[in-house]
């Protein structure tokens, strides 16, 4: 079945999110975003980080400045911007700049090490880096020694040969270094000839950009080959950020706390952009703590807040969390029905929304709104966004998938992605001739056109005869009192050719063993679908996350057979 977004409400209640309504209702270029919010609400705080607080209108400002900066670099549009920086205003700011001039960033995951760091910047052909020094308790700069260039290098290098400067933000001049390593603040007092730039400049003396321009090259979070580089547009990102508000409930003052990395299009997307497209405050941190977020969300009075699963069970299951006073309206929650449920009631963020989505589809596929009735969207049945068609494609019987029934997600329109950057073959395996985006996720569709996320393809694993997605085992362990988190494996059996094998972390207080959870989940699911293996761990941080907080279930494959092993004395 094919279905495109549409909903029980009247078209009064959103009007800006109707199937049919086109794409021009908002801003699609990130200048014209940036202009509306600083036109609009000028005094508004646009971006708070700590003690760092920039209003719209201040933002516009630092922008143009950059600007400045940037073409005294001698970046022009199509140029590829290599953007290594934290969490804060000044990521937004050199965001909004780089993309305003027609380059396109080329966002540097900041955990990256030599080895990754170095394929991105080769991949992407970058030939302009700007980092900071240090990003949290990591040197950058020696992680590119490691790759090879040293400050006195000639760039390019042998190793990075498309690479023709780096550029180190040295406000605090913390940064040791001489040579062809360049300060950011030789351009700007170059820019003058004083130590400050003041060339006057607005949103409407960029270079024009189209709205089908490249904006972002995207790196895959690699978890299980080489990171890819997602191509995705002006157009698709800001569209993508502006329905995904609309659905969320964000409005102008409110004030949307993300910690997602804006390396990622989480953060990019539908955390800076999102935020911007509806004039609200976004409220971020350079890392994601629980105890220091709810005390930001209690002091700044954020109305609502963006997570996965891992981020909306840390925040729910902090001892701090019945302490605070909370304010919350509303939340965009990537997570099963379960989890958004508690979010609802014990967070009060009572117009919670599920989202669902991937790096290349900018990154929202489809959503629930906030003005859809509760059972609705505390279902995690989600509608498609406005002008995008999503199927379930049946890969044995190659037809549409019959409603109710499992096939993999397929994605058509604006928002997916232009394809993999230098990746001719990744492309064309990724997307069907006619333009359906292959997900690589399984889900299912109702009668009504709601999308519901069951897992990955590629998690999914064969208990004897039986096809078993984690994620439904998963749902179901969380739904016992004492189980705060779980996540699900397939291991190999020497007679069901796999089985489930699951991490749990318990709530605070809960007391449980492998002997009663078994039992508990034997009155709730197929025999089948009983966990083998039980482990019980602290946390999962210490097992291996992503940077987006996502559980590398493949390391946990690996570190679950060495338990079996164990157990079996081997």
């Amino acid at each position: 079945m094919t279905a495109t977004s549409e909903h029980t409400r009247t078209d009064d209640v959103c009007p800006f999110d109707r199937p049919d309504v086109p794409l021009d209702v908002c801003p699609l270029t990130t200048s014209a975003v940036l202009r509306r919010a600083a036109t609009t609400v000028p005094d508004l705080e646009a971006v708070v980080c700590g003690d760092d607080r920039v209003t719209y209108a201040e933002l516009e400002r630092r922008v143009a400045d950059s600007t400045a900066v940037l073409e005294r670099l001698g970046i022009r549009p199509g140029d590829h911007v290599a953007l290594c920086v934290g969490n804060g205003p000044r990521w937004v700011e050199l965001f909004y700049a780089i993309t305003g001039i027609g380059a396109v960033v080329v966002a540097v995951n900041t955990r990256y090490r030599s080895s990754d760091l170095a394929h991105v910047l080769n991949d992407s052909q970058a030939t302009y880096l700007i980092t900071a020094p240090q990003i949290l308790s990591s040197d950058f700069l020696s992680t590119l020694r490691i790759i090879g260039p040293d400050p006195e290098s000639a760039l390019p290098h042998p190793e990075l040969p498309h690479l023709e400067r780096i550029v180190v933000l040295d406000d605090d001049q913390s940064a040791d270094f001489e040579g062809s390593w360049e300060r950011w603040s030789q351009f700007v007092a170059g820019a003058t000839g004083t130590d400050e730039v003041s060339v006057p400049r607005t949103a409407s003396s960029f270079v024009p950009v189209s709205p089908t321009s490249t904006s972002l090259i995207q790196y895959t979070s690699g978890t299980t080959s080489r990171p890819k580089g997602v191509l995705l547009t002006h157009q698709g990102m800001c569209a993508d950020a502006h329905f995904s508000a609309v659905r969320m409930g964000l409005r102008a003052g409110d004030r949307f706390h993300s910690v997602r990395p804006f390396f990622h299009v989480a953060g990019s997307t539908l955390s800076v952009l999102s935020s911007a497209q509806s004039m609200a405050t976004l409220v971020t941190m350079e890392r994601f703590v629980a105890g220091p977020a709810l005390e930001v969300l209690e002091k700044e009075r954020c109305t609502h807040f963006s997570g996965n699963d891992t981020i909306a069970l840390m925040l729910l299951d902090h001892p701090d969390r019945s302490h605070r006073d909370l304010v919350l309206r509303g939340a965009w929650v990537a997570a099963s029905a379960a989890v958004i449920r508690r979010v609802a009631d014990e967070l009060g963020a009572a117009e919670v929304v599920a989202g669902y989505g991937q790096s290349e589809a900018s990154p929202n596929v489809a959503q629930s709104a906030w003005y859809e009735p509760a059972e609705v969207r505390l279902s995690a049945a989600m509608l498609p966004q406005p002008g995008v068609d999503v199927r379930i494609w049946d890969h044995e019987a190659h037809v549409p998938a019959m409603l109710g029934t499992k096939g993999e997600i397929q994605v058509r329109g604006w928002n997916v992605m232009t394809g993999y950057l230098n990746n001719p073959q990744a492309t064309k395996n990724a997307c069907t001739e006619d333009g359906w985006l292959r997900t690589g996720d399984l889900g299912t569709m109702d009668e009504g056109g709601r999308l519901v996320f069951v897992g990955r393809l590629k998690e999914m694993f064969r208990v004897g005869g039986e096809n078993v997605s984690p994620v439904e085992i998963e749902e179901v362990l969380l739904l016992h009192p004492a189980v705060r988190q779980a996540v699900v494996v397939g291991v190999p059996d020497p007679r069901l050719i796999e089985v489930p094998f699951a991490f749990v972390s318990l709530a605070q207080g809960g007391s449980l063993d492998e002997d009663q959870l078994a039992l508990w989940m034997r009155e709730r699911v197929a025999g089948f679908k009983i966990p083998k293996f039980i482990h019980f761990v602290e946390d999962f941080e210490e097992l291996g996350m992503t940077a987006s907080s996502k559980i590398q279930r493949g390391g946990l494959g690996c570190h679950a057979k060495s338990i079996m092993d164990d157990r079996a004395g081997l």
